[in-house]
């Protein structure tokens, strides 16, 4: 099943193009990475799958109507409250879902992503990676079909990204289907079914790691990546 279809897409802001016929899907329960330079035309390929911008031709089609009210994305501003501890964040977000959170998911919650021991703190206390872990738990509280998720795990160390690839696993597991941008390519042989490799707006690439790895003859995902954009920006 598709959840959702880019169709020849294309889109310029002040008269510059930076999304050229863009042609992908994402399909139920699977783990897409997108990755590529900066200014490769990811943002705009998010806001674009999450409605917040439209394409100025071809289709972004979604597999339902109310398509929104299944997303969950969580982009790089923090989605909470800093001035509220961790469990007044989950109480207020469970509200504006309109989700009822009874004591027994609360905890479910705080055991989940391992915020139990710190759910009197205020958010702004947390160390990155309790921030991380409270807005993925934000993000998906609502129980979404599709999640975003714009750089998880920028700025965390060797253990927060390892919690952080945990978490995107366990939300396969459960049956959803996870698209995160990242700029670490360990992170992404490690964790994604599917690699959207873009550059200049374009979309190079579509495969596993696995497969890719095979078809270029390269051992690794960012030597990958550094041959296809270096081709692309018409230096060899």
């Amino acid at each position: 099943m598709k959840l959702i279809e880019f169709m020849n897409v294309e889109k310029s802001f002040n008269g510059r193009k930076v999304i050229h016929n863009l042609s992908f899907s994402i399909n139920h329960n699977e783990i897409i990475a997108l990755v590529g330079t900066n200014g490769a035309g990811k943002t705009t390929t998010i806001r674009m799958l999450l409605g917040i911008s439209q394409p100025d031709t071809g289709i972004v089609k979604h597999w339902s109507k109310d398509f929104n009210k299944n997303f969950g994305a969580q982009l790089q501003t923090t989605p909470f409250f800093e001035g509220f501890s961790v469990e007044e964040n989950l109480e207020l977000f469970a509200i504006f879902y309109q989700v009822k959170i009874t004591k027994e998911k609360m905890d479910n919650i705080l055991k989940n992503y391992n915020l139990s021991n710190v759910k009197t703190t205020l958010a702004s206390k947390l160390s990155l990676g309790q921030q991380k872990r409270l807005a993925i738990s934000i993000t998906t509280m609502h129980n979404p079909k599709l999640v975003i998720l714009d750089e998880p795990s920028s700025g965390l160390d060797p253990s927060g990204q390892r919690d952080v690839q945990n978490m995107i696993r366990n939300l396969k597991v459960n049956g959803k289907s996870v698209l995160f941008s990242s700029h670490d390519m360990l992170e992404v042989r490690n964790t994604a079914d599917r690699v959207l490799i873009m550059d200049q707006g374009e979309l190079l690439e579509s495969g596993s790691p696995k497969d890719l790895l095979i078809k270029y003859g390269v051992p690794d995902l960012e030597e990958l990546l550094c041959q296809l954009t270096y081709k692309e920006n018409n230096y060899v």
